[in-house]
């Protein structure tokens, strides 16, 4: 990618278009096209989107993604463009279209003037004619698809790979097949593994370097003439435990009393008690008995060896018997030079040369060229099958209406139909801001509580998801969606999980557990079940009525848990109470009042404190004008609601669809704003249509009473209204000397209570005074 940040006179004239906020190219003429590897990288709306799992074309991504490592990056989209604006007379065409992708390709938009151009020209002709329509003037991606298909079963069908086939002749189906098990092979254009000229060159390589190694292994001395392969490998699979034997022998010259644990005699006599008598057990035990004082360093093979390793010891003695200056005994010296004598021949098998592997092998080896033998690997190199296998690669590669060719014809046809949605959804995102159609992400359209949800986008782990997605600050549904595949049948039922953008209505009723329906871009159905719901605003006029809600849900919750904990202790409270009330009566105590005079003094200064709270806020609200008493509801509505609908502003405000295609593996450049109108658009509630006709009459509602009641009704109020109309007069001209005298009467009132208190604390001294706190009070002296 070039950074374009410098501009100079020179430099090609873009044009934008704001929508939904955010400047967008347009790539409208066939210059934008022409020059799009000149945009600026960091005015594309994305940066690579994942190449699989989207609602477009499969293959047409696959032939964009061309190194294969499953996503679209911006070289990528370029070398697209660029290619199909080589092949078209005028590339503007692509850009003419409007709505859905066209269903062929005129052939009148190949430009005939290049070589190339002509060439694809007549390779779409003859695909025409082989499909029954010789005067057909567009070519279908059907058409293309069943080309490629054939093309794919012919044996020369220009894709220089052949499979192990019988066309080929026997002598070229068998260097095929060697060629193929031995240094692998790569998908003809039918996906059928074969080998092309590079295959059948490193196979040729491996056999002649393989031959040469065994010439050399051969002319390497050979100690015992043809029995010299045979004694070296089982030299070597002995070669370790006769060294470990004359270890032991040695360790035991040096400690003789080691010779208990040099013979490890503690393991085999546990195994002989217990009778487990195994070759992997007794492998691990000594060759043979190490005598103490380790006197005798001579192998011999009439030794007592281990039962795991007799036979080939025997074997061994057996072979290199001609080797031995003593037939059937070896001394270590003996076993030095037994293995000095096969160094010449081990170092000439240690130079076996590694297979060469084929360049681009899908298939692997199966086989090496040993497994071929010495003759296989002569015939192969002295006969004439390398010869006529390249001849036929040859001829591959000039057949009429080659596999290239027609692949070449399936890329300009399916960039043709595809390329300029991808540019709409990748440059630019003309399609989800113009709502004419679906957005490559766009899985569907999920209906629930009431509403459509158009942004709908597939999931594969709905954690990992969330916890990105959440920095959208849009409300997101995760639903998991299943769909009955066959009725009665026994293939599993199809499922997969999605994410929903709720940007209109509410959420009240949005919890999980809900059941909706998904409608994929296919036009079939699944069952949805939310699991999932990121909170987040939705819409204002939920943030206006969101503090209310929430004050009710609290209430409704605390009276809740009040009743439930009062409930489940009223029974045995009652009892309680009861039980102590006849107790009392039992005992014959009297009520003393000098003990409550407290409780009553406290309810009097309570009764007060109110009184004068009241007074104080009828004075102030009978200062009031008429007109003042509107705004004091409109600024008590501003002070609850306002905050929350200020927050839920500036969350609607921040929307972006960024996070959601972050977390589904998008790499996103820009913002993606959501407004207030995009969401309105991308979520539909539900309405009736404009031309319905509606009936009020609701048959599960009480009848309306008759005209008489309903007159009478209307005549009250109208009554009331009027006396509630003199009274406001009448207290709006009253307001200044109303509130002095309800505040003089209510302090008079105050004044009486705390006398009386004061009076009742006397008393209670009194009786205190002369120690009968059970006699009746006194009446008070005036």
């Amino acid at each position: 990618m070039v950074d374009n940040n410098a501009r100079t006179p020179g430099d090609f004239v873009w044009k934008f278009q704001r929508m939904g906020g955010l400047d967008q190219v347009t790539l409208r003429t066939a210059e934008e096209l022409c020059h799009l590897g000149e945009l600026d990288p960091k005015l594309w709306v994305i940066l690579s989107c994942p190449a699989s799992g989207l609602e477009f074309d499969a293959r047409t991504l696959t032939l964009i993604d061309t190194d294969k490592d499953g996503r679209i990056r911006i070289p990528e989209v370029v070398a697209a463009v660029q290619w199909v604006c080589a092949r078209l007379a005028d590339p503007a065409v692509l850009a003419r279209r409007s709505g859905d992708a066209p269903a062929a390709m005129p052939l009148a938009v190949v430009d005939l003037s290049t070589e190339e151009g002509r060439r694809l020209a007549a390779t779409a002709r003859s695909i025409l004619k082989k499909r029954g329509k010789p005067d057909a003037d567009s070519l279908t991606q059907e058409d293309v698809e069943a080309a490629v298909a054939t093309a794919a079963q012919n044996t020369y069908n220009g894709d220089g790979v052949f499979p192990p086939l019988d066309e080929l002749g026997e002598e070229v189906r068998d260097f095929v097949r060697d060629a193929l098990a031995v240094t692998g092979g790569v998908n003809d254009a039918g996906g059928k593994p074969g080998i092309g000229l590079p295959q059948a060159e490193a196979f040729m390589k491996s056999l002649a370097e393989w031959r040469a190694w065994r010439q050399s292994v051969d002319e390497a001395p050979h100690p015992l003439g043809a029995d010299t392969a045979s004694a070296w490998d089982l030299l070597r699979s002995l070669k370790n435990k006769i060294d470990d034997y004359f270890l032991r022998v040695r360790f035991a010259a040096y400690a003789p009393d080691s010779a208990p644990a040099l013979n490890v005699e503690d393991k085999t006599k546990a195994q002989a008690e217990t009778g487990l008598l195994e070759s992997s057990a007794l492998a691990g035990l000594p060759l043979a008995h190490i005598e103490a004082g380790g006197a005798d360093e001579t192998l011999k093979a009439a030794s007592g060896f281990n039962p795991a390793w007799a036979d080939d010891m025997r074997l061994f003695f057996m072979v290199m018997k001609p080797l031995l200056p003593t037939p059937d005994a070896m001394t270590r010296e003996d076993w030095r030079a037994l293995q000095k004598l096969f160094e010449p021949y081990a170092a000439a098998l240690a130079r076996k040369p590694d297979a060469v592997p084929g360049p681009d092998v899908v298939a692997p080896p199966t086989s090496t060229v040993d497994d071929l033998g010495p003759e296989r690997v002569d015939e192969l190199l002295k006969g004439d099958a390398a010869k006529l296998f390249a001849e036929a690669a040859a001829r591959d590669v000039v057949a009429p209406t080659a596999s290239d060719d027609i692949a070449e014809v399936e890329r300009l046809v399916l960039y043709y139909l595809h390329l300029y949605r991808l540019l709409m959804n990748f440059v630019s995102f003309y399609d989800f801001y113009s709502l004419r159609r679906h957005a490559m992400f766009q899985a569907g359209t999920l209906f629930v509580d009431g509403r459509s949800c158009r942004l709908c986008l597939p999931v594969s782990d709905v954690t990992a998801h969330s916890s990105l997605a959440v920095f959208s600050r849009l409300c997101l549904l995760y639903c998991r969606c299943t769909r009955v595949t066959k009725p009665g049948g026994t293939e599993p039922d199809r499922t997969m999980t999605i994410v929903a953008a709720m940007t209109a209505g509410d959420a009240n009723l949005l919890i999980e557990g809900r059941n909706g329906v998904f409608v994929d871009n296919q036009g079939e159905d699944w069952d949805a079940t939310l699991i999932k719901v990121v909170q987040n605003p939705i819409s204002l006029r939920q943030a206006v009525w969101a503090p209310y809600k929430r004050f009710g849900r609290m209430v409704t919750e605390q009276l809740e848990k009040f009743a439930n904990a009062k409930s489940d202790s009223l029974a045995s409270d009652a009892g309680k109470k009861i039980e102590s009330l006849t107790s009392g009566l039992a005992s014959g105590k009297t009520f003393d009042i000098g003990k409550s005079v407290g409780i009553f003094a406290a309810v009097g200064l309570a009764l007060g404190a109110i009184g004068t709270a009241l007074a104080s806020l009828g004075k102030a609200l009978f200062a009031l004008y008429w007109w003042q008493y509107p705004l004091i509801l409109l600024g008590a509505f501003i002070i609850i609601s306002g905050p929350s609908v200020f927050v839920a502003w500036l969350k609607l405000r921040g929307r972006t669809l960024g996070p959601v295609l972050e977390a589904s593996g998008w790499a996103v450049n820009s913002w993606i704003p959501i407004n207030l109108m995009l969401g309105k658009a991308l979520t539909s509630v539900a309405r009736l249509p404009p031309n319905s006709e509606r009936s009020i009459i609701d048959p599960l509602r009480k009848p309306p009473r008759r005209r008489a009641v309903v007159w009478a009704g209307l005549v009250l109020a109208a009554a009331v209204a009027a006396g509630a109309g003199l009274g406001w007069w009448w207290l709006h001209r009253a307001h200044e000397s109303v509130p002095e005298a309800a505040e003089q009467v209510i302090e008079d009132v105050a004044r009486k209570a705390l006398d009386e208190t004061q009076r009742a604390l006397n008393e209670r001294r009194e009786h205190a005074g002369t120690g009968a706190p059970d006699a009746p009070a006194a009446e008070p002296t005036s």
